[in-house]
């Protein structure tokens, strides 16, 4: 799966206090991929760093800290220190001013970077992001907060189906052999315990004054079936970035990377080739 002949063994560097697991692959302008909640690094290596070597790029894919083989230190995770995290990591390995590609919580921490750390961001694509939670997303995320809280571990074949409810569209929740595919992929993999911290780092509150601060080209992309991040959130953060683009890809929800990897990858690298040149 991906282009292995291209793909390095996975390296470690100590930042903020924690050890993160880290792969740097492919040759070209590196483009570092920030991975959503409970999610691996290795999944953008499914389809979309295959798609940016094609594209002459290299990627930086990582596994934010309570994804083994990252550090799972106990308690709770803010965004801030997932931010500071990323921050050491872009340092460590020299990556600044840095092309980034952030997926979901992976978006939300490269919008953070962009408004507290401009220096660190050359461009960045934000897909299924938001910049605030409305009443139904912060309902899902105080829920998500009191399972974690009660300590009450639900079955895997459970999580697995609400993942799948979750995260597709309806067309491919109305395909058997695809459901059938990812409801076993989700209940193998699961998401464990030492990616629970990770919940608190939805809790952001209205970022949409800050991103107005951000000066780096960015481009949103939602998608049309999305529940966890819909569309008209996604369209609130490009409406605050001056310099901000949005693209919608329709017929695939919160996974869309997975359903529709190559409308995905062409957004990514579209717009990676049109900010290639230096800071403007």
């Amino acid at each position: 799966m991906g282009d292995a002949a291209d793909r390095r063994a996975t390296d470690f560097v100590t930042v903020n206090g924690i050890r993160l697991a880290y792969e740097r692959s492919g040759s070209g302008e590196p483009v570092l991929m920030i991975m959503g909640s409970g999610c691996s690094g290795r999944v953008w290596t499914m389809h979309q760093t295959p798609a940016l070597h094609a594209a002459g790029y290299a990627t930086v894919v990582f596994d934010n800290r309570g994804i083994p083989p990252s550090d799972a230190p106990p308690g709770k995770y803010p965004l801030a220190e997932l931010v500071a995290d990323t921050r050491g990591l872009i340092e460590a390995l020299d990556l600044a001013p840095c092309r980034i590609v952030g997926m979901s919580l992976g978006a939300m921490i490269a919008q953070e970077l962009a408004i507290e750390h401009p220096e660190l961001v050359r461009c960045a694509v934000l897909i299924a992001t938001r910049a605030r939670a409305d009443a139904a997303r912060l309902a899902q995320t105080e829920a998500e907060i009191a399972l974690v809280e009660s300590g009450v571990r639900l079955p895997a074949a459970y999580e697995a189906a609400t993942t799948v409810f979750k995260m597709f569209s309806p067309a491919t929740l109305d395909d058997d052999r695809a459901v059938a595919g990812w409801l076993e992929v989700f209940e193998l993999a699961g998401t464990g315990i030492a990616a629970a911290g990770q919940t608190w780092a939805e809790l952001t509150g209205d970022r949409r004054a800050a991103l107005r601060q951000v000066t780096a080209p960015c481009r949103v992309v939602t998608f049309a079936d999305d529940l966890m991040t819909p569309p008209h959130l996604g369209a609130e953060v490009a409406e605050a970035i001056p310099r901000c683009d949005l693209a919608e890809i329709p017929g695939c929800g919160h996974l869309g990377c997975l359903e529709r990897p190559d409308a995905v990858n062409a957004a990514i690298t579209e717009f990676l080739d049109n900010n290639r040149g230096g800071l403007s």
